[in-house]
């Protein structure tokens, strides 16, 4: 449901497996430490560099109105995605503390905000990965129509509209979420998603197939006629040039697209899980489901951090950006450091 909320529940309430809710106590606050830094560093990278490349490609657009202006639409589409995982990766610390002690000590109030972030910002990213699907289509197998539709205006709407309907998948969360003590481990206080298993089961199953299976089905559409067209695309000999620059773009926006499904199956995979049973509690916690819990939980919020290393792994003009930013901040240094030293 939420980003960590079901996986973050399934931890605070095994309390029945002492040996593995001690390695979950020092485990999970370290890699989740980990990852909130590197996560909260390179978003910021990324979004100085998305923001500089899209002021630079502003004027050139001021310039000479004949400029294409798709690429500043697509890159309001990352800077969309890198915020909502920033918004994502400050609710990592609250379900880190809530492991480290085993108990939500927070109250409802941010039991509440908590969980309706992480359902809205998990649900604006996918969403946001679709629109970037629906996007490359159209520049690819489109272009005179995406020239028309994907002005930067447009995108930037569109992009912000996108959280309407995150944020009302995310309501139940802020209306229904509340502290309790868990059914099967009254050992301490948890972050509930819902009282009911009935309700739990329709949010869950709802969720599931708004936020993950359609958006994901409109990914894999776009991306399959994307490919069909570059296959024919390609025997047909036409601008073998531009037909590769555009294969890498489409492969570094598939790989974002594949790390997105990879880190958050097993979260979801883990919802149903529990939501099947209708004996389990509040929380659908049972020992069985510990394991695999922490492995849900970390690779849900690594999710946050896989954005920025896939644009440096894939990304040969993102390399440059960052190179470029990196000497800019370098030389900026060096006369401060020239006049220290005299």
């Amino acid at each position: 449901m939420s980003l960590n909320s079901t996986s973050s529940d399934a931890l605070l309430g095994n309390g029945s497996s002492s040996g593995l809710a001690n390695v979950e106590q020092i485990l999970v606050p370290i890699l989740n430490s980990l990852i909130v830094l590197l996560g909260a560093a390179g978003h910021s990278v990324v979004i100085v560099i998305l923001c500089g490349r899209q002021r630079r490609r502003l004027g050139l657009v001021a310039q000479s109105p004949q400029t294409p202006s798709e690429g500043i639409g697509t890159d309001s589409l990352l800077l969309a995605l890198s915020a909502a995982d920033l918004l994502l990766l400050f609710t990592i610390p609250f379900h880190t503390v809530g492991i480290a002690l085993q108990r939500w000590p927070f109250g409802n109030v941010t039991c509440r905000l908590v969980g309706f972030l992480g359902s809205a910002c998990s649900s604006a990213s996918v969403f946001t990965l679709a629109m970037l699907a629906v996007s490359r289509y159209l520049i690819l197998v489109h272009p005179a129509r995406a020239y028309s539709l994907l002005t930067p205006r447009r995108v930037t709407m569109a992009a912000v509209l996108l959280w309407v309907p995150a944020c009302c998948l995310g309501i139940p969360q802020l209306v229904f979420r509340s502290v309790g003590t868990p059914k099967q481990t009254p050992v301490g206080l948890a972050c509930f998603a819902f009282l009911s298993h009935r309700d739990q089961l329709i949010y869950g199953l709802f969720h599931f197939v708004m936020a993950f299976l359609l958006p994901l089905f409109t990914i894999a559409v776009a991306y399959s006629s994307i490919y069909v067209f570059l296959y024919r695309s390609q025997h047909a000999g036409r601008a073998p040039q531009v037909e590769r620059y555009q294969r890498k773009v489409t492969k570094t926006t598939a790989m974002l697209v594949v790390a997105f499904t990879l880190c958050w199956l097993p979260s979801y995979g883990l919802t149903l899980a529990l939501l099947a049973e209708n004996s389990s509690g509040a929380t659908g916690t049972t020992p069985r489901y510990g394991p695999f819990s922490v492995f849900a939980s970390l690779m849900a919020t690594s999710s946050t951090v896989m954005n920025p290393i896939l644009y440096v792994l894939m990304s040969q003009k993102f390399r440059q950006d960052l190179l470029r930013l990196f000497n800019r901040k370098v030389k900026r240094a060096s006369p401060t450091l020239a006049t220290t030293a005299v």
